[in-house]
């Protein structure tokens, strides 16, 4: 017996190969500063627990769900945006409950393309992107995003060829892994060039909360003509720390939203009643938590940059997400650094290439431990002397 060729052609998973070196340094008894993870360390919010244990006590959250999820999140969603992006959403005809962000962004091609059509991915970018290509059986190609352009992608050098062949195309902002930001201007611009082009846009916001500097992130769908040419897709993991509790939302064009229903319609029976009413909590609950969830990746932020300058590291400040971007010194691909201070410093971070071709040259380093830990990675890499 033998498994599809379909599945036999899926990326192989960039982080199962980190996970594996860092779980034997851990297994010979090394202590690890695992910089490398996307995953949040913090808890979710009490109040959403609360509201899950009292609907997972309530007899109706034992039955089946609406295909389609409950009608209270779906309000809930287009009373989130309303509040935090003053945009206006239809919850019955512009939102779809997803089994978190990630199973929308890979079953998208599927709703949009047909095979061996064209989608544009970024460089470089979230990896997972690239399991929705193979199972929808399309073609994708690039385009980079270079820090000249503040890791933004320059529209007019996208080849004309894939601008007239591209059907979809997706961005992130704030971005995984740069943590670049994306200002209206930039959006407006891309609205124009997805109508010039008849391109469809999905615009991942999984960061869509966390922007530094008193500077919020901003919504796709805040620019005129968005719900036009896309949809943007929200994941309440990283805003309301649920990463394992898998709900989020795609909220835009109806027609777009409508494909995304129909697909779930024939592969789930919605998400679990107790879930969806702890989300409605989340999005229109006390948001303190989340200012202070921004608050505590800032001083994360901060202790890593002011250890980097004092090792000589000469690096840029993420604008958004709870990722730093880290050039790489010389005489290193960005694999071999990355093996490098795992093996001689104890420390774990994702290595650029994994993210694509343009992410060679640097690693990803994860805010995700305490501000005492940032410093002590950064501290055991400089007794490597590699920035002299």
């Amino acid at each position: 017996m033998e498994i599809s060729e379909r599945l036999k052609n899926l990326p192989v998973q960039f982080f199962a190969s980190l996970v594996g070196k860092v779980t034997k340094a851990i297994e010979e008894g090394r202590d690890i500063i695992n910089l490398g993870q996307g995953n949040p360390d913090q808890p979710t919010p009490l109040h959403i627990v609360k509201a899950l244990q009292a609907a997972a006590e309530d007899p109706s959250s034992h039955r089946y769900s609406p295909f389609r999820g409950l009608s209270e999140l779906k309000q809930a969603a287009a009373t989130f945006y309303k509040n935090q992006y003053n945009v206006s959403i239809d919850p019955e005809t512009e939102v779809a409950i997803l089994f978190g962000a990630k199973a929308g962004l890979v079953e998208l091609p599927m709703c949009l393309l047909n095979e061996n059509e064209i989608m544009l991915l970024p460089d470089p970018g979230y990896p997972d992107y690239l399991s929705g290509t193979v199972l929808a059986n399309v073609r994708y190609e690039t385009f980079p995003l270079k820090p000249e352009n503040r890791f933004l992608p320059d529209y007019e050098s996208i080849p004309d060829t894939q601008k007239t062949a591209a059907k979809l195309m997706y961005l992130n902002y704030p971005n995984n892994p740069t943590g670049a930001t994306a200002d209206l201007n930039f959006f407006n611009k891309t609205v124009e060039f997805a109508k010039e082009h008849q391109i469809t846009i999905l615009h991942d916001f999984a960061y869509g909360a966390i922007g530094f500097d008193g500077k919020k992130p901003i919504s796709f769908l805040q620019a005129d003509g968005a719900k036009d040419v896309g949809v943007e897709m929200y994941t309440l993991s990283k805003t309301y720390n649920m990463a394992g509790w898998r709900v989020g939302f795609a909220v835009g064009n109806p027609v777009i939203i409508e494909a995304l229903n129909l697909i779930q319609d024939h592969l789930y029976v919605s998400l679990f009643p107790a879930i969806q009413k702890a989300a409605v909590e989340a999005l229109t609950g006390d948001q303190q938590c989340v200012n202070e969830l921004v608050s505590c990746y800032e001083s994360r932020r901060n202790a890593l940059l002011q250890a980097c300058q004092k090792i000589g590291w000469d690096v840029q400040a993420p604008a958004g997400s709870f990722f730093a971007w880290l050039p790489i010194p010389t005489g290193f691909t960005s694999e071999e650094f990355a093996d490098f201070i795992l093996e001689h410093a104890d420390v774990a971070v994702a290595a650029g290439k994994g993210f694509g071709e343009y992410g060679e040259g640097y690693i990803r380093v994860g805010l995700l431990v305490s501000e005492e830990r940032l410093t002590e990675a950064i501290e055991r890499i400089g007794k490597l002397n590699l920035f002299i």
